[in-house]
């Protein structure tokens, strides 16, 4: 909940659950309606004037008579085999889409796919929605869908014609979408029976909403150091997304497809080069769920401290630790001199994620500016040694953990600036290009 002028009054947080049907993941939309209505039924005495849905770009409901026909699946599930291989051969190329082939259900064509193949008549007489326009619908009573959801690797989208791609519109999935709408537009009201379950008014204006990344796309704009400079934003949580706002128009082209690298498409329908890796989760799978270990302020002298061992030594974490994504999708991760030290394993952990984050900047061409944004922004082992690895680049993180919702927050006010300062990152000491070569030589790539 923010104020008109960019305070963040109140957050409420639920963690995601895992819902399961004739042995199919779904997202668990009862839970988190049942939530967001009580949650939204807190701000019953305050005067709410409007609500933007934000949520991930893999999911996509199937809606029927202003019902929800069918949850979105859990992107995270294989995708049955013979459904892969079919929608596989029938895929756009990447230079029309910008959408590589990815791991289970991620690319949302692959979804609609095995929808399809367990229900011919899946999408009889439906309309399809991505998930953030999935609860602008539940909020408004309006379906709509929205360019940078439908341009989020789902092959669906096609990123320099702003236009369905040909797979979606050969298999007759465009014609199942929601009408177009843009991310700021205003797509209804409140509905009445919401309104009235939660004490909140019945004029409260829905947005369409967005992607969960372009959001935070939305926010780091609004630092006077970024705005509409050739920059590149990595935004940093379960998954690392680094997304590079060029001066000139990048040839889809350039982008290796094979490297995890793939188009965004912004809030204003232009096209974003991006490259990502779950950096995240790998980190989680190195040092527990507790991903705060890593950049919990009272740490962070001790994990420097523990760097120039490691540089000496030649300890390190080879790529990739989620297999399938990444620069590096098929090298056969693990530890070199693996540390017994808490600490030290901890900071090599983070200088993983530098090299890896490295890696993908360059594969987008990223140059001049970077902004750190996200959970990992405050690990200072990873931010300097992203510095050190990339000397000619001007390194800011922004130590907001706010950033998606704030960027929704502009739509609505594209004049707000982010709350404090960007803060320039000091390069970590040591020889950090030597280390890069090494780890770069270590790589254990299949054929």
């Amino acid at each position: 909940m923010w104020s008109r002028d960019g305070q963040m009054l109140d957050r409420q947080v639920r963690p995601n659950e895992a819902v399961e049907r004739e042995g199919v993941r779904y997202l668990d939309t009862e839970g988190i309606r049942d939530w967001l209505g009580r949650t939204l039924g807190r701000y019953r005495d305050h005067p709410v004037a409007f609500i933007v849905p934000v949520g991930h770009g893999a999911g996509v409901a199937v809606l029927r008579d202003d019902q929800l026909a069918s949850a979105p699946l859990d992107y995270e599930q294989e995708v049955p085999a013979a459904v892969v291989a079919d929608y596989r051969a029938e895929r756009d190329a990447f230079t029309l889409t910008g959408s590589p082939a990815l791991p289970c259900g991620l690319n949302l064509g692959a979804q609609l796919a095995w929808l399809e193949a367990r229900d011919p008549t899946a999408f009889d007489g439906a309309t399809l929605v991505p998930w953030a326009q999935c609860w602008a619908w539940w909020l408004s009573g309006v379906a709509v869908s929205e360019a940078t959801s439908l341009g989020c690797h789902s092959d669906l989208w096609t990123p320099g014609h702003g236009r369905f791609s040909p797979l979606a519109e050969r298999r007759g999935w465009a014609r199942k979408f929601a009408p177009l709408a843009r991310a700021g537009d205003v797509i209804g009201t409140l509905r009445p029976a919401l309104a009235e379950a939660t004490g909140l008014s019945a004029t409260i204006q829905v947005l369409a909403g967005l992607h969960d990344s372009n959001a935070a796309l939305l926010a780091a704009r609004g630092f006077d150091e970024i705005a509409q400079k050739e920059a590149t934003v990595l935004s940093t949580g379960t998954w690392f997304i680094a997304m590079r706002l060029a001066d000139e128009v990048v040839a889809l082209s350039e982008l290796p497809e094979a490297r995890d690298c793939l188009v965004n498409v912004d809030a204003y329908g232009r096209p974003v080069p991006s490259a990502r890796f779950m950096g995240g989760r790998e980190i989680e799978s190195v040092i527990g769920l507790d991903t705060r270990r890593v950049d919990i302020k009272p740490d962070q002298p001790a994990l420097l401290a523990a760097v120039p061992a490691l540089l000496v030594s030649g300890a390190m974490l080879l790529p990739t630790l989620a297999p399938g994504n990444g620069p590096f999708p098929n090298a056969l991760g693990g530890w070199i001199a693996e540390p017994e030290d808490w600490y030290a394993r901890r900071a090599a952990a983070c200088l993983y994620a530098a090299l890896v984050a490295d890696a993908s900047l360059d594969l987008i061409g990223s140059e001049r500016r970077l902004l750190v944004e996200g959970r990992f922004a405050e690990a200072e082992v990873f931010v300097r040694a992203l510095a050190a690895l990339r000397p000619d680049t001007q390194v800011f993180t922004a130590n907001a953990h706010n950033d998606v919702s704030f960027g929704a927050l502009r739509l609505i006010d594209s004049t707000l600036s982010p709350q404090g300062k960007l803060v320039p990152v000091a390069p970590l000491a040591g020889d950090l290009t030597g280390y890069r070569a090494k780890w770069r030589a270590e790589l254990a790539v299949p054929a």
